[in-house]
């Protein structure tokens, strides 16, 4: 492991306050916070009014920094809610990974693409891992919350609630680098509506087919859609995938029929999916294409209005 001296990272610490971005001390060479935890809490100073977390005790005092980065070399942890920022966090495939498993870059790339969109350079640290942040300001008056795979696989953003590590910062795998030190740009629009926008179930599904009891048929594809959501929530380690694509085929069959729009389905099955632990990565495929296949198989079902 290289090591760093004190007072390169004091540094580093100074100059992320400088821009008014308020920093954490994290442990050395690791991007754990040094700070103590809720139950170690001496319940003085900055909390002596009850445990404050690292966010609200991050500073950008330049008496408290030197004071905590005198003695040891404590890495920086930047606090993005605090400073305004939203933090575009672009991580390389994992060893663990399938074959074939993009960067994160490419990920964000294709996806820009694929929406017409695109994202003005900002400032950006790479990471020692091969990774990438992205830091942009956050809209005003906005309290944007931190995500996991919102934009896609090996894609998260930090702002409030989170922290990232800061550049100067070193770790076994290396060094934390300013790539492109601009200001950092305004988060799109687009990127905001994405990162915000709230999964949304409609009450009651709509019915298609004619000549049939429409209250009967309406309250049963209803239930057959809380059953569903309900089996997938529940599902248990090691089933979750089976009972969640066994769920979209029996709802794709509704869709087809015409009593269920897929919409309604995705976002059921997608929120029952989030439920019992699965990864927007790891369920969003399988729906996919359990409703496409459904669907394609059960085309005798489909009714006109």
């Amino acid at each position: 492991m290289t090591h760093h001296h004190p007072s390169a990272l004091l540094t580093a610490a100074l100059a992320a306050a400088a821009r008014g971005w308020p920093v954490i001390p994290l442990r050395p060479g690791s991007k754990v916070s040094a700070l103590h935890g809720e139950t170690a809490c001496p319940r003085t100073g900055d909390c002596a009014d009850g445990h404050a977390k690292p966010e609200q005790r991050a500073t950008t005092d330049p008496d408290r920094i030197r004071a905590a980065w005198a003695t040891r070399a404590y890495n920086v942890g930047l606090a993005t809610g605090p400073a305004g920022l939203v933090v575009v966090d672009l991580d390389p495939p994992k060893p663990s990974d399938p074959p074939g498993t993009h960067h994160g870059r490419e990920i964000l790339h294709n996806l820009c693409t694929t929406l017409g969109e695109t994202l003005p350079d900002t400032h950006t640290v790479a990471t020692p891992s091969g990774g990438l942040h992205l830091y942009f300001t956050a809209p005003p008056d906005t309290r944007m919350r931190c995500t996991a795979d919102v934009l896609g696989r090996h894609i998260d953003t930090r702002a409030w609630g989170g922290y990232v590590v800061a550049p100067g910062s070193i770790t076994p795998a290396g060094r934390y680098e300013i790539t492109d030190d601009r200001p950092p740009a305004p988060l799109p629009a687009w990127l905001h509506a994405r990162l915000t926008a709230p999964p949304r179930i409609k009450a009651a599904p709509r019915l298609h087919i004619s000549g049939a009891p429409a209250g009967r048929r309406a309250a049963y594809a209803a239930a057959a859609l809380r059953n569903e959501r309900r089996n997938v929530e529940t599902a248990v380690e090691g089933d979750r995938n089976k009972v969640l694509v066994r769920a979209a085929r029996a709802l794709g069959r509704l869709i087809a029929s015409g009593d269920l729009d897929r919409p309604e389905v995705e976002e059921a099955l997608s929120w029952g999916a989030e439920a019992a632990g699965l990864k927007p990565y790891e369920y969003r495929s399988a729906i996919t294409s359990a409703l496409n296949w459904s669907i394609a198989n059960n085309p005798s079902t489909r009714a006109t209005a």
